[in-house]
């Protein structure tokens, strides 16, 4: 019997935790198994705040992919994605040398989304190590100035506007004039009520300004121009922000265009329960890039992590021809993370919230034990307790 291809695009949360679930089960046949990314590094997003501040290093939220797999059997490819054919079963996949076609038996779409436009290309974005690295430089060239006051703005006021607030105002310290504008009546709208209460909190103790039922018309040098419903008005900032929302990555939108898909109505793939595309059940796809038709499953990092084993082993039933297992997903709470050594924490299993050093603790060790390998755990680990002399 031929070795089964499992091809797996996109080496997020989603993609990476399938591949090494992938190559611990116990194959008949072992599949050659590929992972294909853009980037050189898998990316924890959780603890991308902590190196705004210095926190941790870059190394251990951003190792290298060719790290982690070593000894496991997948072969890792660097390179576009810029086609995907489902009746041919094929990728097309664009290196820094060459343009190559791959066939599959199994594919997994695990793509994510892609930023919201924002009103002007001044703006910085915050989704990548780059975006990270991009936004500490701004931040050193600020501070690096005579200048009494170092103003920034963030627009949108979800978990990742909020927790950029805490960290950059944290930093800034007294010379920081940092402001949430969001579009809504409200902060952390996604969040449960203990940590939107704690965030509130904490931002007050910073004195963040807050600009709610607030739209971002523009940004020049050096100003944002805001709608506040009834008048506009343009203030002096030096960094904006910009965390408002997410669309669907480009090659689901051309999935679903060129062999008219089923899709949500927010535009990812519709999936069924076992995680696989209606009609082409070779076909799995899960995190941000898919949901399943009413849109229930959240956009976060937790529900992708726990799709990733459910994956691992529906493809294993695919290609064993046993019945595949409905996703069930499990909230087990969430994390926001509210400046330097502080943290909000609420979990279905407490009749309460917590925020402060024992929930960035807990955080902490909950997100270890989520790392890729048991090597870069360690690795994290003894770096931690190092730096605890």
């Amino acid at each position: 019997m031929p070795r089964p291809k499992i091809i797996i695009v996109g080496g997020g949360f989603g993609g990476l935790f399938t591949a090494l679930q992938l190559a611990q089960l116990p194959w008949q046949t072992a599949p050659k198994i590929m992972l294909v990314d853009k980037g050189d590094r898998f990316l924890f997003t959780p603890l991308l705040y902590e190196l705004v501040t210095d926190e941790m290093a870059v190394w251990e939220i951003a190792p290298y992919f060719a790290e982690l797999l070593e000894g496991t059997g997948i072969q890792f490819q660097q390179g576009l994605v810029t086609a995907i054919d489902l009746h041919q079963r094929t990728v097309q996949v664009e290196t820094a040398v060459a343009v190559a076609n791959l066939d599959y038996d199994v594919l997994v779409l695990a793509l994510g989304n892609t930023a919201s436009p924002s009103p002007s290309d001044l703006t910085l974005s915050f989704r990548s190590l780059k975006d990270a690295q991009h936004l500490h430089q701004q931040l050193s060239q600020l501070e690096a100035t005579e200048r009494e006051k170092i103003r920034v703005c963030v627009a949108g006021g979800g978990a990742s506007g909020v927790e950029l607030a805490c960290k950059i105002s944290d930093r800034l310290k007294e010379r920081g004039r940092v402001r949430i504008i969001e579009r809504n009546s409200t902060l952390l709208k996604n969040s449960p009520s203990a940590n939107r209460r704690a965030g509130e909190q904490a931002l007050r103790r910073r004195g963040v300004w807050l600009d709610l039922n607030t739209k971002v018309i523009g940004v020049e040098e050096g100003q944002i121009l805001l709608d506040y419903g009834n008048s506009l008005e343009s203030l002096p900032v030096d960094l904006v922000l910009w965390t408002v929302g997410s669309r669907p990555h480009s090659l689901v939108q051309d999935l679903i265009q060129q062999f008219n898909l089923s899709h949500t109505s927010s535009g990812s793939l519709a999936i069924a329960p076992t995680l696989q595309l209606l009609a082409y059940p070779q076909v799995f796809a899960l995190g941000d890039a898919a949901n399943f038709p009413d849109n229930s499953l959240p956009a976060t990092a937790q529900v992708a992590y726990q799709q990733a084993g459910y994956c691992a082993k529906n493809i294993w039933a695919y290609l064993h021809h046993t019945n595949p297992v409905p996703f069930v997903y499990v909230p087990l709470g969430e994390f926001l993370s509210l400046g330097v050594g502080q943290a909000g924490m609420s979990t279905p299993f407490l009749p309460f919230g917590m925020s402060g050093q024992l929930p960035n603790l807990l955080r902490r060790l909950v997100y270890l034990g989520r790392m890729p390998t048991l090597k870069h755990q360690w690795q994290v680990a003894l770096h931690w307790l190092s730096s605890l002399n």
